[in-house]
C-alpha cells in the first residue's frame, strides 16, 4: 500500500509541476547560466573571500553588518606553535593545533611518541601510553567514520594517561566531560605515516610540542539573513543554508564560502525575476559552524515557536563543484514529491534525488521537524582542500557555481510555491 500511495503522489504532482513550473525552472536556468547573472556567484565570493579571509569563530571577520539575529559562540585563539621530532632523527613537524585546544606549560611538551592505527589499539596498549604523545595513523574510510579521531582523539588519549595527541586531521575537538585536558593537534598524513614506519622498526620516536593556544570567553556573534516574503502564507518558510564562519587556514572560499554564495544568490535570481512564491523562502548563513553547529542550534532554539511551520531546509557544505543532485530526508510522500521537483532540471542533467540529506548545521532538528536536503556535487577533491591554505578561490569554477545556484534556486521557489506542504 505505501508503494501504491508513493507511485500516485508522483503521478500526480508530474503534470503539475510541469505545467506549472517548467517555465519557471527554464528563466532560472537561463539567467544563471546563460544570462546576465553568469559568474556573478563566482564573483560576488572572490570578492567576499579576498576581502574578509578566512573567518574563524569568534574572530572580527565574522561580524557582517547585513540584518542579524544575535548567538553567543565559543572563542578559541591560535597562538604559536611548533612541533619537533628529536628522535630517531632531528625533523621539524608541520602543525596546526586543533580547535578548543589547551596550551601546552611554557617549556612544552617533549615525550616519547606512541603510534596507534585506532581506538581499539590505544585500549590494547593502554599500558604503554602513560606519558607518552598518541599518534594516530587512522586510515580514512569516509568523513562521518574518521571525524571521530579529531573529534575525541584528545580526550580517548587522555584516558590512557597520554600527555598530548597528533593526528592527520585539522578542525574543532571537543574534550570529554571529567576527563584531563591535553593538547591535540594536526600533523601531515606523510608525517604520521612516516613515523608509523619508525615504530614498525622498532625506532623510538620523541617528539616535542609546544603550542600557545586558548579558550576565552564566548563572544556575541550573528546568523545572516535574508529573505523573500510570502505572498499567502509568510510565516511557512523553506530555508537555503550555508555557514557564514570557515577554519583559519585559507580563503575559506570552499568552506564554507560557496554555499554561503549559492544560498544568497537564489534569492537574487528569484527576485530578479520578480517572482514572489506562496511562502517565505529564508537565506540564513550561520556563524560558528566549526565549533559544531553552534549558530544553528540557537536559531532553531529562537525559532522553536514556529518549527511547524519549517517546510523544508536545505544545506550546502561539501563543496560547489559541479551539481550531481539532492539528498533528502523526508516521508515517502516528500520524496515523490521532490523526484518530481528535480525533473525540471533535466535540461543540466542535475535530477538525482539520494538518500540522507544532511549537514551539521541541520543535523540535530531536521529528522524530527521537517524534511531536510543537501547539495550533492561531485566533491570527490573536497579533502584535498579541507582545512587547509589550499581553500581558495582557485579552488572554485565558475560554470560549477552557476549550475549550483540554478538547483538552489529551481528547487527552493518551486517548494515554497507549491500549494502544499511537504509532509513530515
Amino acid at each position: 500500500y505505501e508503494f501504491i500511495i508513493f507511485l500516485l503522489i508522483g503521478l500526480l504532482y508530474v503534470p503539475i509541476l510541469h505545467e506549472q513550473y517548467s517555465d519557471i525552472a527554464h528563466q532560472i536556468i537561463n539567467l544563471a547560466v546563460y544570462g546576465k547573472a553568469q559568474n556573478r556567484s563566482d564573483e560576488r565570493l572572490a570578492e567576499f573571500t579576498d576581502t574578509i579571509g578566512n573567518r574563524v569563530s569568534g574572530s572580527k571577520n565574522l561580524d557582517l553588518n547585513v540584518h542579524l539575529e544575535l548567538v553567543k559562540i565559543p572563542h578559541w585563539v591560535r597562538g604559536e606553535e611548533s612541533a619537533v621530532m628529536l628522535l630517531p632523527r632531528n625533523h621539524t613537524l608541520a602543525i596546526l593545533g586543533l580547535g578548543s585546544s589547551v596550551g601546552t606549560p611554557p617549556g612544552g611538551i617533549e615525550a616519547e611518541a606512541m603510534v596507534v592505527e585506532s581506538f581499539e589499539e590505544l585500549k590494547k596498549r593502554a599500558s604503554e601510553a602513560k606519558g607518552k604523545i598518541v599518534v594516530y595513523n587512522q586510515p580514512f574510510v569516509s568523513y562521518g567514520e574518521t571525524v571521530t579521531y579529531r573529534a575525541s582523539g584528545a580526550s580517548e588519549a587522555a584516558k590512557v594517561g597520554a600527555v598530548a595527541s597528533l593526528h592527520p586531521h585539522t578542525g574543532w575537538q571537543w574534550y570529554q566531560p571529567g576527563v584531563a585536558q591535553i593538547p591535540t593537534a594536526c600533523i601531515t598524513v606523510e608525517d604520521a605515516q612516516m613515523m608509523a614506519r619508525m615504530a614498525c622498526r622498532g625506532q623510538r620516536i620523541v617528539v616535542r610540542l609546544t603550542m600557545r593556544d586558548q579558550t576565552l570567553p564566548d563572544v556575541d556573534s550573528y546568523n545572516t539573513l535574508a529573505e523573500i516574503t510570502g505572498s499567502e502564507h509568510p510565516e511557512q518558510v523553506v530555508l537555503l543554508s550555508g555557514h557564514l564562519d570557515s577554519w583559519d587556514m585559507g580563503q575559506g572560499a570552499m568552506d564554507d564560502g560557496g554555499g554561503v554564495t549559492i544560498s544568497w544568490e537564489a534569492l537574487s535570481l528569484i527576485r530578479d525575476l520578480g517572482l514572489r512564491p506562496k511562502r517565505t523562502l529564508r537565506t540564513v548563513l550561520w556563524s560558528a559552524e566549526e565549533p559544531g553547529g553552534v549558530g544553528a542550534a540557537q536559531y532553531f532554539q529562537q525559532h522553536k515557536a514556529n518549527i511547524s511551520n519549517f517546510n523544508l531546509v536545505m544545506e550546502s557544505d561539501l563543496g560547489t563543484f559541479s551539481p550531481l543532485g539532492l539528498q533528502f530526508t523526508g516521508s515517502d510522500e516528500a520524496r515523490a514529491i521532490m523526484k518530481e521537483v528535480m525533473k525540471l532540471l533535466a535540461t543540466i542533467n542535475v535530477t538525482s534525488l539520494e538518500e540522507h540529506g544532511e549537514g551539521t548545521d541541520v543535523n540535530s532538528v531536521h529528522y524530527v521537524f521537517f524534511p531536510g536536503a543537501s547539495l550533492h556535487t561531485a566533491d570527490q577533491r573536497y579533502f584535498w582542500f579541507h582545512h587547509s591554505d589550499s581553500d581558495t578561490m582557485s579552488v572554485q569554477n565558475p560554470e560549477e557555481m552557476n549550475l549550483c545556484s540554478t538547483v538552489w534556486a529551481v528547487v527552493a521557489y518551486v517548494v515554497t510555491d507549491l500549494d502544499g506542504m511537504l509532509t513530515r
